[in-house]
């Protein structure tokens, strides 16, 4: 009957081809003359005198029945004829059937000139793959191969590919289980005693490919005790069954567990079917727990569901008890804990027991965790500390596990944290204006590799005490400019109370906060981010290399003063405050010293002479001389100096002290005076032997001699 269905549809086939070739007829000589002129201009092709060779020969595939495929077959140099063969006969082209994969030539219109010639045109291009259009088991399942004729008889490079095979996929029936010969269902049980082994077989018919069976025992795929064994159906050879053995050793631990075969197909809509048995082992009762916690279990957030199964037939009785208590925490196989609380904390043990025996304990260990919880932090909302002077504040917290602790200082006016401690307690030993401001305690622990942080009510650290001007990094305290422009000078000063005086002083100048002098200007305090903090500045305008040296802010209030400085160093001048012009004076007083010291020799060898004439050459008129000569000196002393001197102030008096160190000179210059003038109504006494007054001028002219000053 099979074999006569064949024959007609082969009459149909070759019908319905002629049919096609008659229709075609008008075109097949502009079919014949395309085919020409492609052959003439392939043979002009740059290696065209090269061997036919394959580029990319035919593979393994499986197509789904009604369903189009394609067979990859491509030649280089392709001078030859494509073909192809099934099961080692020869396919023709037929439309809408088995059909090239090049593009066809098309008309004018652009329709598609379908050239049903026999034997097939030459493809150009060398792409010989062959569409197989509606796949069917009983036409196309079976071996391909692309062959291509020579490309002249003389070269004899023809090819032939590697058969592959074509599978039209059939869907296997589903698998079945059978135990010593006998089908069982799904379902049902496979028992056995205790020891012994269970020889299981997993049969799949009617699949095309063959299925490919696996086994699981539980949750864990086990080996078949041979390969898989594939055969075709005896009354239907183009399908396959597969058939696969098992042996299970029948141990009381596998009482219960799930004997599975899986059959894996692609025609299957879920790409695989399974059939399970259950092996029913006879034993004295054996537990395991399942739910132990793998991960931690929060309060009030996770949940606990505990069971303890036991692998025992017949079946067996639980019995749940917590450590510490005679009462049963549960007679079921299941202890659930919804949600758990720090009170359920504690050691859990099960046991079964039936017929046969008992089993023995099963402990869990269950820690239940919860997130740290501030109790306390303080000791007062409100702490006030003198300035250098100790404080401390304390942080209590409960959690599960330990939290730990860290003190974090809140900056004012910002989300901005500075980290002051990492214990409960934290102990200031040098309170500064630094640490004024709110502390929040932060507890801190991980459950399940997430943080859980708590946060105590902030609590405050007022500082009173004298000023402090903040020393910040030295970098911070120095300001680079370039010469000509203007610089500001900015520091940070802490009080409380509130500053009462502010000024800025450098060499002999001081000026005081909210005033101006020639090219300076001192800015008001104004307030910082920080509280009881002040901002102070100082402008410069047009500076020069005159400028480069340090300017310090002196605070004051009722607690005591303290002062800073900050460095100005104005690009193509000396870093250092020893300036070109400072070095050019004591280079000037150097030789003016050298100058004097040589007129000192040579006067002290003139007077030598002198000497021996005696006393009476001295005359009263060099007397009064010297006395004019000291007291025009002494003169020039008293009056205001003529430079400015540029030294570091020692406080807020400076102005006081340059006077008082005048009005001295002045004192000392007199009594010099008063001591020539004496010497001089006793030369002989004063001078016995040796030297004259002239040489007592000029060492009290050396007692009034000022250090050279600079600008």
């Amino acid at each position: 009957m099979s074999s006569q269905n064949r024959s007609k549809r082969s009459s149909r086939s070759r019908s319905s081809i002629s049919t096609s070739i008659s229709s075609s007829g008008s075109s097949t000589k502009i079919a014949q003359l395309l085919l020409l002129i492609g052959i003439a201009v392939a043979s002009c092709l740059p290696g065209s005198e090269g061997f036919q060779r394959f580029s990319e020969q035919p593979k393994y595939t499986e197509v789904n029945p009604a369903e189009d495929t394609l067979l990859t077959c491509k030649v280089i140099d392709k001078r030859g004829t494509c073909s192809w063969q099934k099961d080692n006969k020869p396919v023709g082209i037929y439309t809408k059937k088995y059909e090239w994969a090049s593009r066809m030539p098309t008309s004018d219109n652009g329709n598609v000139l379908h050239l049903d010639l026999h034997p097939p045109p030459v493809q150009l291009g060398g792409d010989c793959s062959l569409w197989i259009r509606s796949a069917t088991l009983d036409f196309d399942d079976g071996l391909w191969e692309c062959q291509v004729t020579a490309s002249d008889f003389t070269t004899q490079d023809a090819l032939t590919s590697q058969p592959v095979r074509l599978v039209v996929r059939v869907a296997p029936q589903r698998p079945r289980l059978e135990y010593e010969a006998v089908h069982v269902p799904p379902g049902h049980n496979i028992t056995a005693d205790a020891g012994a082994l269970a020889t299981v077989k997993c049969i799949s018919h009617y699949g095309n490919p063959p299925a490919t069976l696996k086994w699981f025992l539980g949750d864990q795929e086990i080996s078949p005790i041979h390969p898989q064994m594939n055969a075709t159906e005896p009354d239907n050879p183009r399908t396959w069954s597969a058939t696969s053995v098992v042996q299970v050793s029948a141990m009381r631990e596998r009482h219960g567990d799930i004997l599975r075969c899986a059959a894996y197909h692609e025609s299957y809509t879920a790409k695989s079917v399974v059939v399970e048995a259950r092996l029913d082992v006879k034993y004295a009762p054996s537990i395991r727990l399942i739910g132990s916690p793998e991960i931690d279990l929060e309060e009030d957030k996770d949940a606990l569901v505990l069971r303890c199964v036991a692998d025992a037939n017949p079946p067996a009785s639980i019995v749940w008890r917590r450590a510490g208590r005679s009462e049963i925490a549960s007679l079921q196989e299941t202890l659930q804990l919804r949600p758990v609380g720090r009170r359920d904390a504690g050691l859990y043990t099960c046991q079964a027991q039936n017929s046969v025996g008992t089993s023995e304990q099963l402990s869990v260990q269950l820690d239940v965790k919860y997130p740290p919880k501030i109790i306390s932090a303080g000791p007062d909302r409100l702490t006030t500390a003198p300035l250098f002077s100790p404080a401390a504040f304390e942080c209590l917290a409960d959690g599960n596990p330990l939290p730990s602790f860290k003190w974090v200082q809140r900056m004012a006016h910002g989300s901005k944290y500075v980290e002051r401690g990492s214990e409960s307690r934290l102990v200031i030993d040098n309170v500064t204006y630094e640490y004024q401001g709110e502390y929040e305690c932060r507890a801190t622990s991980y459950i399940n590799g997430q943080e859980r942080v708590a946060i105590s009510d902030p609590v405050s650290l007022q500082v009173v005490g004298a000023p402090q001007v903040l020393r910040l990094h030295p970098s911070l305290h120095t300001v680079s400019v370039k010469r000509g422009e203007a610089a500001s000078l900015t520091m940070v000063v802490c009080a409380d109370p509130r500053p009462q005086r502010v000024a800025w002083e450098w060499g002999s100048l001081r000026l005081e906060a909210g005033s101006g002098i020639d090219r300076f200007r001192a800015d008001d305090m104004q307030p910082d981010t920080r509280e009881d903090c002040y901002l102070s500045t100082l402008h410069i305008l047009h500076a020069d290399e005159h400028d480069s040296r340090p300017y310090y802010l002196v605070v004051e209030n009722e607690r005591g003063t303290d002062r800073h400085a900050i460095h100005l160093i104005v690009e193509g001048t000396f870093a250092e405050p020893y300036e070109m012009s400072y070095l050019m004076g004591v280079a000037g007083g150097c030789m003016a010293a050298i100058l004097l010291l040589v007129c000192l020799c040579i006067y002290a060898i003139k007077s030598k002479r002198c000497c021996f004439k005696g006393s009476t050459g001295y005359k009263s008129s060099d007397k009064d001389s010297e006395k004019a000569d000291l007291k025009s000196r002494s003169d020039s002393t008293s009056g205001p100096q003529g430079d400015s001197i540029y030294t570091t102030p020692a406080g807020f008096h400076h102005h006081q002290q340059q006077q008082q160190q005048q009005q001295q000179q002045q004192h000392a210059a007199a009594a010099a005076a008063a001591a020539l003038h004496a010497a001089s109504q006793h030369p002989q006494q004063q001078y016995p032997g040796h030297g004259s007054p002239e040489a007592m001028k000029v060492r009290m002219a050396a007692m009034i001699l000022q250090p050279p000053t600079r600008v």
